[in-house]
C-alpha cells in the first residue's frame, strides 16, 4: 500500500508573512503555528441560499458537522486561489474558472479543540461564488475522505443556526469577523435602488460633460483618410485596457452596455462604468460602486456532473470590492515576497524583462488547472513572464493591421514611420524604434498610441498600460513654447539641490500642443492635461523626452473647474490673478520638468539604478509633485532671467493654488493628488499658503519663493539618494486631508463644482458609426 505524504504547511507570523518555514500540517496544529487556509462560498442568487457540506466522520476536526461549502489548507508553496479552486473541484466536483471567485475577506481564527490537542490559529482567505440558482444536488461528487452530505440552506436561517450555537454546525462567531459574510450578501441583495440611484447620480454629476472637437481643415485629403484607421486602431487600445484592470472586467462592460437601457439604475450604473472603464470609482479612492451581483452571468456548461435537463453552472463573472494593487498585471494572490524571491532566482536579462513595462506575470498552476494537463512544470518556481505580444495577441494583431494601413496611406513621412514602427513594435514586444519614432514625429495629425503609463500597478509601479491620444497640432501655440525646451539645461544647472546629482547633457524635450479629437485605453476617470513621453529610462537618457499638451482640455478645465474654485476658495483680492494663460503656462512646465532633475541614479554603493527601480510604488506620487513643485520654481527662474513676463509672477502662484485644490479632489489615492496634498500642506505649513478667518486661502508672496524651493530641494535629494524610506516618510507626513483642504473639499460639494470633465468625441463618433 502506498503511503501518503505529510502536507507541508508554510509558517506565518502573526501578522500573516511567510516566515519561510514549512511543517507538516499535525505539527502545525499541534503547536498552533499560524498558517493560511481558504474557505470557499457557494451562494445562489435566486433562492437566496448557501451551500454547506458535511464534514467526513474520520475528520481530525469537527467531524460529522455542518461546514463551508469547501475550505481547505494552503499548502506549502500554494497559493490562495489556486487552492480555493482546486478544493471546491476535489470535494465537491465542481471545477470553475478564477472569474467565478471573489475574495470577500480574510478572517484570522482562533480555536482549541480535542482537548487541546487540536490548536487553529489560521488566517483564512474567504471567497464567494456566486451562482445564479442552486446546484442540483445530484451535480457534485462528493469526495468521501473529506465529505459526507451536502445541502442549500437560506443564509438568514444559517445565521441565526450559527448565533443559537446549534451542535449540528461548526461554530462561527457571525457578531466577530465572520460576520462579514452574511454583511455582503446582506448589502448586495436588500439595498435600497433609490437611495443608490441617487448616489451614482451624484457620483457622475463630479464630472462636466464637454464636446471636445478640432479643426480639420489644415490635415490632407490621405490624412483624413488614414484618421479612420488610426481612430479604429485607439479602440483596441480600450479593449486591452480593460483586460489589463482586471480579468472579468470585459465581461462586466458587455454586460453593462447590453443592460443599460433596462431601467433607470442600469443606466446609470453603465454611465459611471464608462467614466471609469471598470467598477472602481477613481475619484474615490477606488471604492468599488458596482458589486458581483451587477456582474455579467456566464454559463460554464461542464462545471460538474452532467444532469439530465440542466445546462450547467451559471455564475457571476467576480471582481473584488478591494481594486487588486497588482491589477491584472500579477496573479491576484501574488504578494511583493513571493514575486521578489523568485526574481532573485532569475538570470539578470530575465530579470529585467519581470520588472520591464512590457510583460504579465502568470502562474504555471493556473495554466496547469485551466488546461486540465497533468502537473509537470520544469521550474522550481510558480510564476513566468508572458511578453504583452502573446498575452494580448489577438487584439496587438487587430491594432497592428489598423496602423498598417494608416501607414500606406499618409503622405507625412514621420507619421508614417510611426504608424508601421508602431504596428511592428505591437507584434514584436520591441517599442525602442516606435518611441523613437514618436519623438521625431512632425505631422500636422499627432499620434500616441501603445504602452505608456503605469499608474495601475499599485504593487510596484512597473507594468504599462494601452493608451491612446488622437490629436491636430496647433502651430501658433507649438512655436511659443520652444523656450522651454531651449533652456532646459539652464534649468537642470541651477535646480536646488547638490550639484554632484546634476546632469550634464539634459536633451530638451520637443513640446507639441494638440487639440485633442479621441482618447483612449487608459484615460479613465479625471482626463490629464499633457503627458511627457516615452517612459523608457534608456530613451530618455539618450534621446530626451516629448511634451504633448492637450490645450482643448486645458481651456475646458480651467472653465468649468479651476474658476468656479478660484472664486469659491480664493481670497476675493487675489481672484484676479487666476488666469488660463499661467495656468496653462504651469502645466507646460510640469510636463518638462520630468526630464530634469535625477532619472539614473548612482546608489551609495556605486550600484547605477534609476529613480523608478528604487522608490517603487512611492515613485509616481513623487514624481508627480517634483514636476509640479519644480514647475513653479523653474517659472520664477524663468522670470528672473527675464525670459518670462513678470506679470506672471502672482497669477502663477494664485492659480497654482487653485490647482492644488482642483487636483486634492482626485482622492489621495491617485498620483496627483497625492503629489498636490504634499505640495499644499508643505507650502500651507511654511507659511506661503495662509488660510484665512472666512475660510479662503490666499498666496504670502513674501514666503512663497522660499516654500517652494525647500520642498523641490528636498524631493530632487530624494530622488538622487533613490531613499525609498525617505519617499515613504515624505509621503506619510504630507499625504493628508488637513483642515484647510477638508474645509476648501466641503465647500465645493455644496456648490457642486465639478471635478473634472468627461469628454464626448463627435469628430471620432462620426468615424465609428
Amino acid at each position: 500500500m502506498q503511503q501518503q505524504a505529510v502536507e507541508h504547511l508554510d509558517v506565518l507570523t502573526k501578522t500573516g508573512l511567510k516566515t519561510g518555514v514549512s511543517r507538516p500540517r499535525g505539527d502545525v496544529h499541534r503547536d498552533g503555528d499560524y498558517h493560511r487556509a481558504v474557505h470557499v462560498w457557494v451562494f445562489a442568487e435566486r433562492t437566496q441560499e448557501l451551500l454547506l457540506q458535511r464534514r467526513a466522520s474520520c475528520k481530525d476536526s469537527w467531524p460529522d458537522l455542518w461546514d463551508i461549502s469547501s475550505a481547505g489548507h494552503i499548502s506549502a508553496g500554494d497559493s490562495s486561489l489556486i487552492t480555493a479552486r482546486r478544493e471546491l473541484e476535489e470535494e465537491l466536483g465542481v471545477i470553475l474558472p478564477k472569474d467565478a471567485f471573489e475574495l470577500i475577506f480574510i478572517f484570522l481564527q482562533h480555536s482549541v479543540i480535542n482537548d487541546g490537542k487540536y490548536i487553529n490559529n489560521e488566517f483564512n482567505d474567504v471567497y464567494l461564488v456566486t451562482t445564479l440558482d442552486p446546484i442540483p444536488l445530484e451535480a457534485f461528487a462528493l469526495q468521501e475522505s473529506e465529505v459526507s452530505a451536502v445541502k442549500y440552506i437560506s443564509y438568514e436561517e444559517y445565521k441565526r443556526l450559527l448565533v443559537k450555537e446549534d451542535s449540528d454546525y461548526v461554530p462561527y462567531d457571525v457578531n466577530g469577523q465572520y460576520g462579514q459574510l452574511f454583511d455582503v450578501i446582506e448589502k448586495r441583495y436588500k439595498e435600497n435602488t433609490v437611495a443608490r440611484s441617487l448616489t451614482l447620480q451624484k457620483q457622475i454629476s463630479r464630472y462636466a460633460p464637454v464636446s471636445l472637437s478640432a479643426e480639420l481643415s489644415g490635415l490632407s485629403d490621405l490624412d483624413r483618410e488614414a484618421l479612420g484607421f488610426v481612430v479604429k486602431a485607439a479602440t483596441v487600445m480600450d479593449e486591452i485596457f480593460l483586460l489589463q484592470s482586471w480579468y472579468s472586467n470585459p465581461a462586466l462592460r458587455d454586460w453593462l452596455k447590453e443592460h443599460g437601457d433596462t431601467s433607470e439604475l442600469n443606466k446609470l450604473k453603465w454611465s459611471y462604468y464608462q467614466i471609469n472603464k471598470s467598477p472602481w470609482s477613481s475619484l474615490d479612492e477606488d471604492v468599488a460602486f458596482l458589486t458581483t451581483a451587477d456582474s455579467a452571468i456566464r454559463l460554464f456548461s461542464n462545471a460538474t456532473r452532467t444532469v439530465r435537463d440542466w445546462k450547467g453552472v451559471e455564475y457571476r463573472a467576480a471582481f473584488p470590492q478591494l481594486k487588486p494593487v497588482g491589477a491584472n498585471f500579477y496573479p491576484p494572490d501574488m504578494d511583493k515576497m513571493e514575486f521578489d524571491l523568485w526574481k532573485d532566482s532569475l538570470e539578470k536579462d530575465e530579470q529585467k524583462e519581470a520588472t520591464g513595462f512590457f510583460s504579465v506575470i502568470k502562474r504555471h498552476s493556473e495554466f496547469i488547472l485551466d488546461s486540465q494537463q497533468s502537473d509537470n512544470k520544469s521550474s522550481s518556481h510558480d510564476l513566468y513572464i508572458t511578453p504583452y505580444s502573446e498575452e494580448y495577441q489577438s487584439l496587438l494583431a487587430k491594432a497592428a493591421d489598423l496602423l498598417h494601413k494608416a501607414g500606406d496611406i499618409t503622405n507625412s513621412p514621420s507619421l508614417k514611420r510611426l504608424l508601421h514602427s508602431k504596428a511592428d513594435a505591437f507584434l514584436s514586444n520591441n517599442y525602442y524604434d516606435s518611441d523613437i519614432a514618436w519623438l521625431e514625429l512632425d505631422s500636422k495629425l499627432d499620434v500616441t498610441i501603445g504602452p505608456y503609463e503605469t499608474y495601475e500597478d499599485k504593487l510596484f509601479g512597473y507594468k504599462a498600460t494601452f493608451e491612446a491620444y488622437i490629436g491636430i497640432r496647433d502651430d501658433e501655440a507649438t512655436d511659443q513654447l520652444k523656450l522651454f525646451g531651449d533652456n532646459l539645461q539652464l534649468l537642470e544647472q541651477n535646480l536646488p539641490m547638490d550639484s554632484a546629482y546634476k546632469s550634464k547633457d539634459v536633451k530638451a524635450a520637443p513640446i507639441r500642443v494638440i487639440q485633442l479629437l479621441y482618447n483612449a485605453g487608459d484615460v479613465k476617470g479625471p482626463q490629464t492635461l499633457a503627458f511627457n513621453l516615452p517612459n523608457d529610462e534608456r530613451i530618455v537618457k539618450d534621446r530626451g523626452s516629448s511634451m504633448v499638451m492637450l490645450k482643448n482640455v486645458s481651456e475646458a478645465k480651467f472653465k468649468h473647474i479651476l474658476l468656479p474654485i478660484a472664486a469659491a476658495c480664493v481670497a476675493e483680492e487675489q481672484q484676479e490673478h487666476v488666469d488660463f494663460e499661467s495656468f496653462f503656462t504651469h502645466t507646460i512646465c510640469h510636463e518638462c520638468c520630468h526630464g530634469i532633475g535625477p532619472h539614473t541614479i548612482t546608489l551609495p554603493n556605486g550600484e547605477k539604478s534609476t529613480v523608478r527601480l528604487e522608490l517603487q510604488e512611492f515613485y509616481s506620487a513623487l514624481e508627480e509633485a517634483k514636476a509640479d513643485i519644480v514647475g513653479l520654481w523653474a517659472l520664477r527662474f524663468l522670470i528672473s532671467q527675464d525670459l518670462l513676463s513678470e506679470s506672471l509672477l502672482k497669477s502663477m502662484y494664485v492659480s497654482f493654488l487653485a490647482g492644488c485644490v482642483r487636483s486634492v479632489r482626485f482622492g489621495l489615492e491617485e498620483a496627483h493628488g497625492k503629489g498636490q496634498a504634499l505640495q499644499f500642506n508643505w507650502l500651507y505649513e511654511k507659511g506661503a499658503f495662509v488660510w484665512n478667518s472666512e475660510g479662503t486661502i490666499s498666496v504670502d508672496f513674501t514666503k512663497i519663493e522660499g516654500a517652494v524651493e525647500s520642498l523641490s530641494s528636498e524631493i530632487l535629494t530624494i530622488q538622487a539618494k533613490g531613499d525609498k524610506e525617505a519617499a515613504g516618510l515624505l509621503l506619510q507626513k504630507y499625504c493628508l486631508l488637513t483642515e484647510p483642504l477638508k474645509v476648501a473639499l466641503k465647500k465645493l460639494e455644496n456648490i457642486q463644482v465639478p471635478v473634472d470633465v468627461t469628454p464626448t468625441f463627435p469628430i471620432a463618433s462620426n468615424i465609428l458609426q
